[in-house]
C-alpha cells in the first residue's frame, strides 16, 4: 500500500458503487482510512434495502486498512452532520470528505416534474452542501483552536453541468451548481487550510448504462487517482479547480472567464445592443457544444 494518505481520515459519499467505491477504496490503498457512505437506493434515488457499503468495507479490510459503514442521506442536514461527527469520533479527526453521491432522473425539459426537479437538485447540490458545511465548520474550528489540518474537499461536478447535456436539464443544473460552490468554498475555507476542488468524471457506471452506448466508456477506477492526489497535502497549492477526467486523459475546465466587453460610458439602449452584442459574441471563442445537440 502507498503512504501517499497515510494517517488520513476521509469520508466518501455515494461509495457503494461505481465511481464513489473506486474511489473509497482508492484512498483506502493509499493509506487513508475511509468513513463509506451509501444510502443504498435505486439509480432514479428510490430507497432498495440494500447496504453495498458494507461490502466496500470489508474489501478495504481485506487489504488491510481501515473503514466504516455510514447510512446517510447526505441531503438530510443532521444525518450530514452526525456523518461528519461519526469520522471525528471512530478515527480521531476528519482530512478529506469526497462529495460523489447522486442519481438521476432524465428528461426532456417539458417532461420534468415538480417532483423530479426537486429529487434530483436535493441528492446532489443539497447533498453536496451539507456535508461540505459541517466538515468546514469542523476545520474552521480546528483552526482557531491552533490545530489546522490539511483539508481537502474533492466535490464531483460533471460535463453536463459545464457544457450542458440534453435530456439532462435538472443533473445539469445540479451540476453547474456544484461547480459555482466549489469555487465559493476554496475561497471562504482557504483561510482554514482547506483545498476545495472539483472533478468532472466520465465512466461507465449505473448512471449512463441505457442513456446511450457505454462499450467504449473508461471504467470509474480510471478517475480515482486524481482524487487521491488533490486529497493529498501534496496537492496544498491547487484549489477552486475543476478537471475533466476521461480515461487517461485530464483536462483543466476554463470555467466560466470574462471575455471581449465593450464600454458605452452610459447605459446602453435596446436599439443599440444588437451589432455591439453580435460583435463581441463574434469575437470570442465558440462555446463547447451542448451533449446530445
Amino acid at each position: 500500500m502507498s503512504t501517499l494518505l497515510d494517517g488520513r481520515v476521509a469520508i466518501v459519499t455515494g461509495a457503494g458503487r461505481g465511481i464513489g467505491r473506486a474511489h473509497a477504496l482508492e484512498l483506502a490503498r493509499h493509506g487513508a482510512r475511509v468513513v463509506v457512505n451509501d444510502y443504498g437506493v435505486s439509480l432514479s434515488g428510490e430507497g432498495t434495502g440494500e447496504t453495498p457499503a458494507e461490502s466496500v468495507v470489508a474489501e478495504i479490510e481485506a487489504m488491510g486498512g481501515q473503514a466504516v459503514v455510514n447510512g446517510a442521506d447526505v441531503a438530510d442536514f443532521a444525518a450530514a452532520e452526525a456523518m461528519v461527527q461519526q469520522a471525528i469520533d471512530t478515527f480521531g479527526g476528519l482530512d478529506i470528505l469526497v462529495n460523489n453521491a447522486g442519481f438521476v432522473r432524465d428528461r426532456m425539459l417539458v417532461n420534468t416534474s415538480e417532483e423530479e426537479w426537486d429529487a434530483v437538485i436535493r441528492v446532489h447540490l443539497k447533498g453536496h452542501f451539507a456535508p461540505l458545511r459541517h466538515a468546514g465548520a469542523y476545520w474552521r474550528n480546528e483552526a482557531k483552536a491552533g490545530r489546522t489540518r490539511a483539508a481537502r474537499v474533492v466535490n464531483t461536478s460533471s460535463g453536463a453541468g459545464l457544457q450542458g447535456s440534453i435530456g439532462q436539464a435538472t443533473y445539469s443544473a445540479a451540476k453547474a451548481g456544484i461547480a459555482g460552490l466549489t469555487l465559493v468554498a476554496a475561497a471562504e475555507l482557504g483561510r482554514y487550510g482547506v483545498t476545495v476542488n472539483a472533478i468532472a468524471p466520465v465512466a461507465r457506471t449505473r448512471m449512463t448504462e441505457g442513456a446511450f452506448d457505454t462499450s467504449a466508456m473508461p471504467e470509474p477506477e480510471d478517475n480515482s487517482p486524481v482524487v487521491a492526489w488533490l486529497a493529498s497535502e501534496e496537492a496544498g497549492d491547487v484549489t477552486g479547480r475543476v478537471i475533466e477526467i476521461e480515461g487517461g486523459t485530464i483536462t483543466l475546465e476554463n470555467a466560466w472567464a470574462h471575455g471581449p466587453s465593450r464600454d458605452n460610458g452610459t447605459r446602453w439602449t435596446a436599439t443599440d445592443l444588437g451589432p455591439v452584442v453580435r460583435d463581441l459574441i463574434a469575437s470570442a471563442p465558440a462555446p463547447e457544444p451542448v451533449y446530445g445537440a
